[in-house]
């Protein structure tokens, strides 16, 4: 009799519901989708969604407020995800998810802007590059295209105390400390904006002393600093201009005043911190740090780059 039942109860078992894969919801906190670059890793995070048939990816945007992302992530905690994905508004708030995340038991993938070293025990994953080296090939750039010339430079950064802000301009100080010939004027935030990238290249512009060189920590802000320039009547080819990102809008820009950026694949780091919070929601091991590289773009290699939007 037992030998009978026992298809049909292999059957039942391996046809219920209880039986069946679960699918996977993950809350994705992002930063502000005004910047450009958040936008292009959210597209490769929903590539990567239409790739699985078994997880539902969820956006939040918390439009560079706090308080706002943390709202986010008790929404998100309160629906029971399995997995939280963040690109966080600050270095700071990563251990105030971290201490929600981990209470509540769901895994947190953050990327982008890398948490302090003391924060990573909250962390199941970190996407990003290695913010340090991406500075360092700005300035090298502007060190090679000079050839030992005398210039005046401004740096404009992120938001204060961002990672990629700290290392950035850490990373064009390592390089310009040895070469004393290019003198930095001035260091301002211009919080990744466009527009106050602007108003600051603008004021610089009005002083007393010529500007050579704008090192800009991201595109954005480089991208103001030509417009500003232009607006000033400066020629393109009296002013060196390097951003980082490579982003559509910048190639645009691309040996028409910007005279080279640095690539940060946000299709690389959006697809690969999507494919880590999956992982971590199956409950899969995966690796702490996920570094993509940073690649120098000058106008030669425009065409190239563009094709990597299409």
């Amino acid at each position: 009799m037992l030998k009978k039942l026992l298809p049909f109860l292999l059957g039942v078992t391996l046809f219920s519901p209880i039986a069946a894969a679960k699918h996977l919801t993950i809350g994705v906190a992002m930063y502000s989708l005004s910047d450009k670059y958040p936008t292009y890793l959210q597209d490769s995070m929903k590539k990567f969604d239409q790739e699985k048939a078994d997880v539902n990816f969820r956006y939040a945007d918390a439009n560079s407020d706090p308080a706002r992302m943390l709202s986010d992530i008790e929404t998100f905690i309160d629906s029971g995800v399995d997995a939280l994905l963040v690109m966080p508004t600050d270095s700071d708030i990563i251990k105030a998810i971290g201490v929600k995340a981990r209470k509540a038991k769901i895994p947190l993938v953050v990327v982008t802007n890398k948490p302090k070293d003391e924060d990573m025990k909250y962390i199941a994953s970190y996407v990003g590059s290695e913010e340090i080296t991406g500075g360092e090939m700005q300035a090298k750039f502007i060190v090679e295209q000079l050839k030992g010339k005398p210039a005046n430079a401004i740096i404009l950064m992120g938001p204060l105390g961002w990672d990629a802000q700290i290392k950035r301009t850490e990373g064009n100080e390592n390089i310009l400390k040895n070469h004393p010939e290019i003198r930095v004027l001035s260091k301002q935030e211009g919080k990744w904006d466009r527009a106050k990238a602007i108003d600051i290249t603008e004021n610089l512009l009005s002083g007393s002393q010529k500007i050579d060189v704008v090192i800009s920590n991201n595109d954005e802000m480089a991208i103001g600093a030509l417009l500003a320039a232009r607006k000033k009547g400066i020629a393109d080819k009296d002013m060196l201009i390097v951003g980082l990102d490579a982003t559509p809008d910048a190639l645009e820009y691309l040996g028409k005043g910007l005279d080279a950026t640095i690539y940060q694949s946000a299709s690389g780091q959006g697809y690969a911190s999507a494919e880590m919070a999956y992982k971590a929601a199956k409950g899969e091991a995966v690796p702490k740090f996920n570094f993509i590289p940073f690649e120098l773009v000058t106008p030669d290699k425009k065409a190239q780059y563009i094709d990597k939007y299409k």
